[in-house]
């Protein structure tokens, strides 16, 4: 079985649901708040734990109410949190404003999360073992890059989403095989205002790159290869909320078990598919045998 280790973030998510979001300066009454369980990091080892990968998680949590909560729910999807770690203060928190169009505006407060600022003891060691890394910029970068050195030193194959997005040193992206962002990101990463432009000048850095488009689909690029589209399913999205984590999480998964990049994609479309039609981050991520029927119809 294919093994996915997760080194990020775990925080809870604080979801209000509005008819729009409200403008600067403007105050609006949601109709819905609620809480529950997410985080970049989190969400994508969920993900991957649905599509039937082994999972393990290296990150932080508080110890309160809310640390209990997410290490309970990614134990409950069938992650295993050994090196996830208890330290004393808050839990990290991403504030999310929902609205009707499925769209959403986020706030995070790292809270725990801000203390994994380097790899401790086995962290390197459970890091070897994977088939690869998922790695995402909620926690301390120097973290992300002992992660993505450790990866590379045991032959590791390495995955970054470059979220929140913000300058990358050059030793982290020569330790990424596979960078995979979306349109806002990849522009915000080269100042182009065309993410197909934006996706062959990050070529330049990584060896493939991966640029999703929302319902647009996504675009494919690899040095030793020709530019790849692949279209998005055609749903009605509900909360678009966790859809880039479950992407990234299915495609880790195909990848890792040798699919064709186009049959990975599109499978991982029809897992982002199906999330976008569910309320939720980590709550709506669909399991493996959803994802097939909805890949094969």
């Amino acid at each position: 079985m294919t093994h996915v280790v997760v080194l990020g973030s775990a925080n809870m998510d604080l979801v209000v649901r509005v008819a729009r979001a409200p403008r600067h300066g403007e105050t609006v009454t949601g109709r819905e708040f609620r809480t529950a369980p997410g985080g970049k990091g989190a969400n994508q080892a969920i993900a991957a734990a649905r599509c039937g990968a082994t999972v393990s998680m290296i990150g932080a949590v508080g110890d309160d109410g809310f640390g209990t909560r997410l290490r309970s729910a990614l134990e409950h999807s069938g992650v295993d949190t050994d090196l996830l770690r208890t330290v004393e203060g808050r839990s990290g928190t991403a504030h999310i404003v929902v609205d009707d169009d499925g769209g959403n505006a986020i706030v995070v407060i790292p809270g725990a999360n801000g203390t994994v600022d380097h790899l401790v003891p086995g962290d390197e060691g459970l890091i070897a073992t994977a088939d690869v890394l998922l790695l995402q910029l909620e926690i301390p970068l120097a973290a992300v890059v002992a992660g993505a050195r450790a990866a590379r030193a045991h032959g590791v194959r390495t995955v970054l989403t470059p979220s929140p997005a913000r300058s990358l040193p050059p030793e982290l992206l020569g330790a990424v095989d596979l960078l995979v962002a979306n349109e806002s990101e990849a522009l915000a990463l080269t100042g182009r205002a065309d993410p197909v432009d934006a996706a062959h000048d990050l070529l330049a850095d990584v060896p493939e790159v991966v640029v999703t488009l929302g319902s647009a689909g996504s675009f494919h690029l690899r040095r030793d290869a020709e530019p790849l589209a692949v279209a998005a399913p055609r749903v009605t999205a509900v909360d678009t909320t966790g859809a880039g984590d479950t992407f990234v999480g299915a495609l880790a998964v195909a990848l890792a078990e040798g699919r064709p990049v186009q049959d990975a994609l599109r499978w991982a479309a029809a897992a982002a598919a199906l999330c976008v039609q569910r309320e939720g981050a980590s709550a709506s991520m669909p399991y493996r045998s959803e994802i097939d029927a909805r890949f094969t119809s």
